[in-house]
C-alpha cells in the first residue's frame, strides 16, 4: 500500500511498472541494463479513488494524464532499477498528495497606511531629484 494522504492509500496492484533502457551518459551500463522505470496508473478506473478525487487529479495533473485517463511517470536518475522504482513511488505519492491538497482560500488584505506613505515619499524624492537636474541645465544656458 502506498500512503498518499492520511485517508487515502493506493495498493501497489493498481500500479503497472515497466523498465527500459535509460537515456543520457553512463557508458555500457546505460546501453545494456534496463534501469529506467515507468509507472502507469489508471486514474479513471481506480477503485481506490472517489469521483471527486479523480476529477481533482485529472484537473491538476492533466499534462501527465493521457486521453484514456492513465497517469504516466518515469524515473531514471539512479543507476539501479530498484532505486528508480523507489524514487518513482515517492514521486507518485507526492504528486497525488499535492493534487488532492485543499486549496488555500485567499484572505483579502488592504495596503497599509505606512506603505502608502512610504511610496508617496519615494515619488516625491524622485521628483525632487529630477527637478534639480532640470535646474542645473538652465544655469548653464
Amino acid at each position: 500500500m502506498i500512503a498518499v494522504t492520511s485517508q487515502l492509500s493506493i495498493p501497489e496492484q493498481e500500479l503497472r511498472f515497466r523498465a527500459s533502457r535509460s537515456s543520457g551518459p553512463g557508458g555500457q551500463n546505460v546501453n545494456k541494463v534496463n534501469t529506467r522505470v515507468m509507472l502507469h496508473f489508471d486514474v479513471r478506473h481506480s477503485p481506490s479513488l472517489t469521483a471527486v478525487q479523480k476529477s481533482l487529479i485529472g484537473r491538476k495533473l492533466k499534462t501527465r494524464i493521457n486521453k484514456e485517463g492513465v497517469l504516466y511517470l518515469s524515473a531514471q536518475r539512479a543507476s539501479s532499477q530498484a532505486m528508480n522504482r523507489a524514487d518513482l513511488i515517492e514521486k507518485f505519492s507526492r504528486l497525488l498528495h499535492e493534487a488532492l491538497a485543499p486549496r488555500k482560500i485567499r484572505k483579502e488584505t488592504r495596503v497599509s497606511h505606512h506603505s502608502i506613505a512610504e511610496r508617496l515619499d519615494q515619488k516625491k524624492r524622485r521628483g525632487r531629484i529630477k527637478q534639480l537636474r532640470n535646474q542645473s541645465i538652465r544655469a548653464d544656458d
